[in-house]
């Protein structure tokens, strides 16, 4: 059975990147159920793009906002997953552009008691602005000898973007990567996450993610590498929100939760 599927993807103060995230969501194979923009306290404008997109899609697209207070990306997610009607959920970034399969192969390898783990494909700033709708709608801001063409580097990363069907399948059980709940590439059933308690609201930028799929794995949920076979561009930005301090709270934390094999946060979608 298919689950019915909420996309949620986060965003601040990015709306060029945004929209063309968007339109990747827009040319789909499978629609999801929804897509959520969990937005961390953008101006005015990421929400002027996103009005402006409504009227251009056939996307049900929920924009969820919080004041601007830091890095608080954890603390948004909570939000967005509160209000997801999908029983499975896949997160993305807002530059993230997902390949039209992307919702598709989420679907087709969930399972009971697993999340799935995927990765991205990264570009130069100069590619990432080169981009346009037309590329996306029809392929070619995926296909490695358009991005070559267009100034990315041939290396052996590629393979990300060639390898299809029983390829890829093979390749996400032969990559040395470890599969990990990664932000800009995850999904997993609501239950499970609710179970867990979402995500720790104490972490910033630095690993927040991961340790929610660290808790999910204590309480013996499985991840399933997918980085091969869902797939997506991530487009480059400046990361001025980022401090050692967060990087070294979040360490802490995530040692907690591997030690003491915790599975509930007390500062998650509930308050203890």
């Amino acid at each position: 059975m298919v689950p019915t599927t909420s996309v949620i993807l986060t965003t601040y103060n990015s709306p060029l990147w945004l929209e063309k995230v968007l339109w990747g969501f827009h040319h789909q194979s499978v629609c999801p159920l929804e897509i959520i923009i969990a937005d961390d306290g953008s101006t005015s404008a990421t929400e002027q793009t996103i009005d402006k997109f409504r009227s251009r899609t056939h996307l049900r697209i929920q924009h969820i906002w919080q004041p601007d207070d830091g890095f608080q990306k954890c603390r948004i997610l909570n939000k967005a997953i509160r209000v997801a009607k999908g029983d499975y959920l896949v997160f993305t970034d807002g530059d993230c552009i997902p390949r039209n399969d992307f919702v598709q192969v989420h679907q087709r390898f969930a399972r009971p008691g697993h999340f799935l783990s995927g990765g991205y494909f990264k570009l130069s700033l100069a590619l990432s602005q080169h981009i346009s709708d037309s590329d996306i709608a029809t392929g070619r801001a995926f296909a490695p000898d358009w991005l070559v063409d267009n100034g990315l580097a041939k290396t052996h990363k590629l393979m990300k973007l060639r390898a299809r069907g029983i390829t890829a399948t093979l390749l996400n059980h032969l990559t040395p990567t470890k599969a990990t709940w990664n932000g800009h590439n995850a999904s997993g059933w609501k239950r499970d996450i609710l179970a867990v308690n979402g995500f720790d609201e104490r972490m910033q930028y630095g690993g927040e993610d991961r340790e929610l799929g660290e808790r999910m794995i204590n309480h013996g949920i499985r991840p399933r590498q997918i980085r091969y076979s869902a797939v997506c561009v991530h487009l480059d930005h400046e990361r001025g929100y980022v401090s050692p301090e967060m990087i070294r709270k979040n360490r802490v934390i995530r040692k907690n939760t591997r030690e003491n094999r915790r599975i509930w946060t007390p500062f998650g979608l509930v308050k203890d």
